[in-house]
């Protein structure tokens, strides 16, 4: 095994070659000074994904922007939205509880829970509050594009977290003018059902959407269904006010077939625990509400005020073990941002001023016996638990063009976290009230060195509050035996401290030859790393999450998008995107410079694909992965995969319609797809992955009137 010093640089020729090919390439003419300026109020669909771009280019980090207006392929979670992508790891499950992680973030948290690591929000609404992120309110077909900045480049919107902010943004009447029919349906059951109107009247825009779908699943007990609708509704107040808001409402449901063992994966990929099965466990969640609102005031030429605010209502009905948890959550959560340009030093500047709250309005937790259990009778009570969060971010950062080239940006963010955690049934008097503050200062650069490259980099601070619930199933203190059926559950929260990190970070992107391309290396030193292990297994169901000793987080992002050949017959390009991880733990008393587990330590996507003139077009693709730890110990591996697939589709030149079909992984290749790790497995291959989805069939189609 290599040292914790050690750095492995694997060797992608194409992707090399395109950037020594735009390093070494004659210097350019110097490009024309291009001052910053502020959001407009008024875009068009096709300038938004154009603006967001470009306003990645200021940022001294790397980024992601998606374009889902025009997708043509499933999109049936997360996983399919965020494809192709550097820096990114997201894989489904066999339903919508995506694990996404960026940089290692929630490396090793288990899918279908609430997930951290990861600042999400909503049309620039935070979703993700104390209490992590929920998923059932992310349908794609919803969504115009997703923007995503890697690692402490959201510090803008007021994102400390290790990963970085995604910002999912809705479709709107200026995006979706008229009538949107799309269907999609394939292997085992799947079937997706989307009906869309949108437009514009005067200064009105509107978009309304409804969604359902329905699977059976690659694993036995594993079918689901869903259902929702959305609006997003925009009034141009004024020249320089505008106002929106958004509504949505949506049910998911699923049953949860739960971890196979590798030799299962290899020869059985499609089965169920038995232990899950003998349970029926499953996740229901009966219906999530988000009202929120985004009003835009445009001060001046020089400044702008953003207000936002959000009431998101969550419950939840988790039959994953032997007990049955009733949640009930919501949350309200704001933000203001405050922009002005204006000169500093002389030079052009920009000044962003910002906060951003998420505060639990209830966060409260009942939890009765499933079933008969040590003479207790299904539906006893056995514990009522609540576990409170507020997060509160005020951020400033600055923006300072010291020449036509170069920019220096500098921030600093306060966050403090207030936690009140209890169980309160049985009573118990050791109650976790507590409020901390933190920080996270951050200074980065963006270097123009030709109008075809720029370089970039940061060194900044990260800062993640542990989530309240964890508190309680990170405690070790237990209701003794003579508490009845609450006996051996845990009977008071336990403090657990902020996960923070150094992180620095310097890339390049831009043009070339090659196509367009981009390059990124990062290094963070991480200390009380919130890491979570499965302590028992289903039925049983116990997964905790403490503080870890020292970790390092280091790797590399490349993705490359290029042109093969282009001409009257129309146009071959390649797209391709690569990570490496490498996340360790830095000499501990135990693991010593084990890797953490959850993870594959290369991953590798691309796509081939050739466009006729006339809209056919026919695409092959790849996603290959190294083999993952699945204990701390790394006692066990999870296979490695390199799976295939392809796509025909034809999108109509005058937008109108759009045809296609997909296989999906045409070999069959039996893979883990995610892992929820155990402490010390001892090399025995326990049931602790969730198998890929094997050879598949999907085919859409959509329809437009305007």
């Amino acid at each position: 095994m290599p040292s914790s010093r050690s750095l492995h640089r694997p060797t992608l020729s194409l992707l090399a070659l395109a950037v020594v090919t735009t390093l070494t390439r004659p210097a350019l003419a110097a490009p024309a000074p291009s001052p910053t300026t502020l959001d407009a109020v008024n875009v068009t669909a096709a300038s938004d994904v154009e603006q967001a771009r470009a306003e990645l280019k200021r940022v001294p980090g790397a980024g992601n922007v998606v374009d889902l207006s025009r997708s043509n392929g499933r999109l049936a979670s997360s996983a399919d939205v965020l494809a192709y992508q550097p820096g990114i790891s997201a894989q489904s499950p066999g339903n919508e509880g995506t694990k996404v992680s960026i940089r290692g973030s929630g490396i090793n948290r288990g899918p279908g829970a609430h997930a951290s690591g990861i600042s999400v929000s909503l049309d620039g609404l935070p979703l993700t509050g104390a209490g992590g992120t929920p998923y059932e309110l992310l349908e794609p077909l919803w969504l115009s594009r997703a923007e995503v900045l890697r690692g402490a480049n959201g510090i803008e919107r007021g994102a400390l977290a290790l990963g970085g902010a995604i910002n999912y943004v809705s479709r709107s009447g200026r995006d979706s003018a008229g009538l949107d029919v799309q269907y999609e349906a394939g292997s085992r059951g799947y079937q997706k059902r989307s009906l869309g109107y949108g437009g514009v009247s005067g200064d009105l825009d509107y978009y309304l959407a409804y969604t359902d779908s329905e699977y059976d699943g690659y694993q036995y007990h594993a079918a689901g269904d869903s259902k929702g609708a959305m609006a997003n509704l925009g009034w141009q107040i004024t020249p320089q006010l505008e106002t929106r808001f958004f509504v949505r409402y949506r049910e998911t449901n699923h049953e949860t077939p739960g971890r196979l063992t590798r030799e299962q994966i290899r020869h059985d990929p499609r089965a169920a625990n038995p232990a899950n099965l003998a349970i029926d466990a499953r996740r229901p969640q009966p219906g999530s509400t988000w009202l929120g609102n985004m009003t835009t005031w445009q001060i001046d030429a020089d400044s702008s005020l953003q207000a936002g605010l959000v009431y998101h209502k969550y419950p939840m009905d988790l039959n994953e073990s032997l007990y049955r948890q009733q949640l009930d959550y919501s949350n309200l959560n704001a933000t203001l941002d405050y922009r002005r340009r204006h000169a500093l030093f002389g030079h052009d500047s920009v000044t962003t001023v910002g906060l951003r709250v998420t505060h639990d309005l209830d966060a409260d937790v009942r939890e009765t016996l499933r079933y008969a259990n040590n003479g207790y009778a299904a539906g006893t009570h056995t514990r009522d638990f609540s576990h409170h969060g507020t997060d509160t971010t005020v951020h400033a950062s600055n923006e300072l063009s010291l020449n036509d080239r170069l920019r220096l940006q500098t921030g600093l963010a306060l966050i403090n976290t207030r936690r009140d955690v209890q169980v309160t049934w049985p009573y118990s008097p050791e109650r976790l009230h507590e409020s901390e503050w933190d920080y996270a200062p951050r200074i980065g650069f963006t270097w123009q060195q030709t109008a075809a490259t720029q370089w970039f980099g940061n060194l900044s601070r990260s800062v993640e509050p542990a989530h309240p619930w964890s508190m309680i199933w990170g405690s070790n203190l237990y209701f003794p035996a003579g508490n009845g059926a609450s006996t051996g559950r845990q009977r008071a929260p336990v403090e657990l401290d902020n996960q923070t990190a150094t992180t620095l970070e310097l890339g390049a992107r831009g043009d070339s030859t090659l196509g367009r391309w981009e390059l990124t290396g990062y290094y963070a030193h991480v200390r009380h790393e919130l890491l979570t292990v499965e302590v028992l297994p289903v039925p049983n169901l116990f997964v905790a999450e403490n503080n870890a000793s020292p970790t390092v987080h280091r790797g590399l992002e490349a993705g490359l998008d290029s042109t093969l050949w282009e001409g009257p017959g129309g146009r071959l390009g390649l797209r391709q995107a690569y990570t490496f991880n490498d996340f360790r733990y830095r000499d501990d008393a135990r693991f010593g410079s084990n890797r953490l587990p959850g993870l594959p330590r290369h991953a590798y996507q691309a796509e081939l694909r050739y466009d006729h003139p006339t809209g056919w077009y026919a695409a092959v693709n790849t996603d290959a992965a190294s083999k993952m730890a699945v204990d701390y110990a790394n006692s066990f591996w999870a296979d490695s995969r390199a799976v295939f697939g392809t796509r025909v589709g034809f999108d109509a030149p005058s937008g109108r319609w759009q045809l296609w079909a997909e296989m999906r992984n045409i070999g069959d290749r039996h893979y883990a797809a995610t892992v929820t790790p155990g402490y010390d497995d001892a090399g025995r291959d326990v049931a602790r992955s969730t198998p890929g989805e094997g050879r598949s069939v999907y085919a859409g189609v959509r329809w437009r009137f305007e």
